[in-house]
């Protein structure tokens, strides 16, 4: 995914003179095309993402569009009050794209993994929060992102995602896209982790159990309106997320519930509250964490039974 992000950024590029990329010693084998072709658009500011942010702020308050490039937590958690204070504050025109999010970087272990930043990113004022399925909404969501005018954190998946989408897609930021109907129980994904989601909503199909599933690419505006619709036409709800528990898709989702008054079955599959501890490839964390599509599956099951 993180090769279909470049690609994007840098056709829009040809056509956008006030697009800047600004990097911190990273990403080689993918930027160079962009340091090529625009090498006074492009800053390299070596190991400090703290003044990555402060430099991509300052390219914006310019009036230009600047865009902060690394991976995992590393353009997130370590420079969050520059992102609050600076980016934030100011409703500058950054976007901050984390490469890898969740436990793509699970052999480098917790201190390359974004675990936490849904949740961090979503509680900042005016920021958006975007995390693409797969390749057709990676590239859909850059041209979004470019559009849309204030900070946007993109949560990005890493290298040969499978494709959730079959045809072309209708991408709107803060509108879901339903990417499997179903009556019985409703999945909803975010990031490249929904693709579980729709392995195991075939699994269910297999046993009886019809199951609509949502890619819910954008955290932060959420879709209310399909979390609602999902509540009244199939009774239960489980989100999926490649992130703890707390704070990201399924706190955002739970809100939506609770304001309503639905009192329907719902449950959050993801990371529970803590550390990633052990070291190993993303699909085998998954697994270990509950991710699987079977362990999907059986989680709706419950969902369904309970909704009886």
């Amino acid at each position: 995914m993180r090769s279909v992000f470049n690609r994007t950024l840098l056709e829009i590029a040809e056509a956008n003179p006030s697009l800047y990329l600004v990097v911190a010693d990273i990403g080689y084998g993918e930027v160079e095309s962009f340091a090529q072709r625009f090498p006074h658009r492009f800053f390299n500011v070596g190991v400090a993402e703290q003044n990555m942010t402060g430099v991509a702020c300052g390219i914006a308050m310019e009036g230009n569009t600047a865009v902060t490039y690394s991976i995992a937590n590393f353009p997130t958690v370590r420079c969050l009050e520059q992102i609050r204070n600076d980016v934030c504050y100011h409703r500058a025109n950054v976007k901050i794209v984390a490469v890898g999010g969740g436990m793509a970087y699970g052999e480098l272990g917790v201190s390359h993994q974004a675990t936490e930043d849904l949740a961090i990113m979503r509680s900042l004022p005016d920021m958006i929060v975007i995390a693409p399925a797969d390749f057709a909404e990676a590239r859909a969501a850059v041209h979004a992102m470019i559009t849309h005018q204030g900070p946007v954190y993109y949560r990005c998946g890493r290298k040969q995602e499978p494709s959730l989408h079959a045809g072309v897609i209708d991408f709107t930021i803060g509108k879901a896209i339903r990417v499997r109907e179903g009556r019985d129980v409703t999945l909803i994904g975010t990031g490249t982790v929904t693709y579980r989601a729709f392995l195991a909503a075939e699994l269910l199909g297999k046993r009886g159990i019809q199951a609509r599933v949502l890619s819910m690419h954008t955290v932060k505006p959420l879709d209310a309106d399909a979390v609602n619709a999902a509540t009244a036409e199939t009774g239960a709800i489980a989100t999926v997320e490649e992130h703890n528990v707390l704070g990201g898709l399924g706190g955002a989702v739970a809100e939506v519930l609770a304001e309503s008054g639905a009192g329907i079955p719902f449950t959050r599959i993801g990371i529970p509250d803590t550390y990633v501890h052990v070291v190993g490839s993303q699909g085998w964390l998954l697994d270990r964490f509950g991710i699987s599509p079977e362990a999907i599956a059986r989680t709706a099951e419950g969902l369904v039974r309970r909704k009886r």
